[in-house]
C-alpha cells in the first residue's frame, strides 16, 4: 500500500493528535468545520431556550412589573425572602407534587400493562397500537374541552352513566368540588399522557431478547417469574429514563389544568406553574413570578438528583 493512502487504525487503538504544525492546523480546521455544521441547530436552541431561561432567572432578582414606563431595579434576594413566607405558593407546590407523583405513578403502571398487551401477537394489533396513540395526537386544549363535557354535571357522559347504573341519583359537579376536582384532573392527566409512556415501554419490551424468555419458560418459570427475572431487569434503564422525564413533564403541566379548572375551585388544582402564570400575566409581577420559577427549578433538580441516584444504585446492584 502506498504511503499516500490513509489507513484505518486497528480496533482498540487511539488516534494520536498530530505533533507537526500542519497536522494541528488540519485538526483545528476540522473542529471549526464541525462547529460551523452545528450552528444551524445550536443557534435556535440558544435563542429560543437558553436565552429566555437565563433572562427569566435574572428577573427573579429584580422588581420587574408590567408596564412600559415602570423601571426595573435589582432587588437581590428580596423576592425569594417574600416567597419563603407565601403560603399560597407552597400550597400550590404541594398540589404540584401530588399531581406529578400521582399522574406519573398511575400512568406508568397502566402504560406498562398496555405495552405488555400490545407486545403480544394479537389480532388487529396494528389498529390497537394506533388507537392507543390517539390521546397523544390531541392538543391539550382539545383534551381539556372534551373532558369538560365528560364531567358536565347535567349532560356529561360520566354522570349519565352513573345514573343509568343506579350508582348515583345526583348531578355531581366533578370539576367544582373541593374534594373531587384534583382526582378528576389527575384522571385526565393520566389519560392524556399515557401514550408517550406506552410507546417508550413498548420499545423497551421489544428489545428484550426472546431467547431469554424461552430459556426461562423451559426452566419452568411462570409469567410473573419471567417478568421479574427477565423483563424487569432488562427494562430498568428504560423505566428510569421515562419515569424521570414523566415527572418533569407532569410537574411542568399547564395547559390541561388551565383549560379544565383554571386552578379552581378555591385553588385546589392550582399547580405552581399556573400560580406563576397568574402572578405574572394577571397581576403583572414578573420578578416575583420568575422567583417562583427559580424555586421550582431548584427543588425539582434536587428531587430528581436523589431519585436518579437511588435508582442508579438499584440498577448497579
Amino acid at each position: 500500500m502506498s504511503a499516500g493512502l490513509a489507513t484505518r487504525p486497528p480496533n482498540g487503538t487511539r488516534l494520536r493528535k498530530p505533533r507537526d504544525a500542519a497536522g494541528r492546523r488540519r485538526m483545528l480546521g476540522l473542529e471549526r468545520d464541525a462547529w460551523f455544521l452545528l450552528l444551524p441547530a445550536l443557534i435556535p436552541v440558544l435563542v429560543l431556550s437558553v436565552g429566555p431561561l437565563l433572562y427569566g432567572l435574572a428577573l427573579a432578582f429584580t422588581d420587574a412589573q408590567s408596564g412600559v414606563t415602570r423601571s426595573t431595579s435589582f432587588t437581590g434576594l428580596s423576592n425569594l425572602a417574600d416567597l419563603r413566607l407565601d403560603s399560597l405558593f407552597w400550597d400550590s407546590f404541594k398540589i404540584g407534587i401530588i399531581w406529578a407523583v400521582s399522574v406519573t405513578a398511575i400512568q406508568f403502571v397502566l402504560s406498562l400493562g398496555l405495552a405488555m398487551l400490545l407486545n403480544q401477537n394479537l389480532r388487529f394489533r396494528w389498529l390497537t397500537r394506533t388507537l392507543a396513540l390517539v390521546p397523544w395526537a390531541m392538543p391539550e386544549v382539545v383534551v381539556g374541552i372534551m373532558w369538560q363535557l365528560v364531567y358536565n354535571p347535567d349532560a356529561g357522559i360520566l354522570n349519565s352513566t352513573l345514573r343509568s347504573l343506579h350508582l348515583t341519583s345526583g348531578h355531581t359537579d366533578w370539576l367544582s368540588s373541593l374534594t373531587l376536582a384534583l382526582p378528576a384532573v389527575i384522571v385526565v392527566g393520566v389519560w392524556a399522557k399515557m401514550p408517550q409512556t406506552t410507546v417508550v415501554l413498548l420499545a423497551g419490551l421489544q428489545n428484550v431478547p426472546a431467547d431469554l424468555h424461552e430459556a426461562a419458560a423451559l426452566d419452568g418459570a411462570g409469567l410473573w417469574r419471567r417478568f421479574t427475572a427477565v423483563t424487569w431487569p432488562a427494562m430498568k434503564p428504560v423505566v428510569l429514563s421515562i419515569t424521570a422525564l414523566d415527572f418533569i413533564w407532569n410537574f411542568n403541566s399547564f395547559g390541561l389544568v388551565y383549560v379544565l379548572t383554571n386552578g379552581g375551585p378555591g385553588g385546589k388544582t392550582r399547580l405552581p406553574t399556573l400560580f406563576a402564570y397568574q402572578e405574572a400575566f394577571q397581576y403583572g409581577q414578573f420578578g416575583y413570578a420568575a422567583a417562583m420559577g427559580l424555586v421550582m427549578i431548584a427543588v425539582i433538580a434536587v428531587l430528581l438528583t436523589v431519585f436518579l441516584r437511588n435508582r442508579l444504585k438499584e440498577a448497579d446492584q
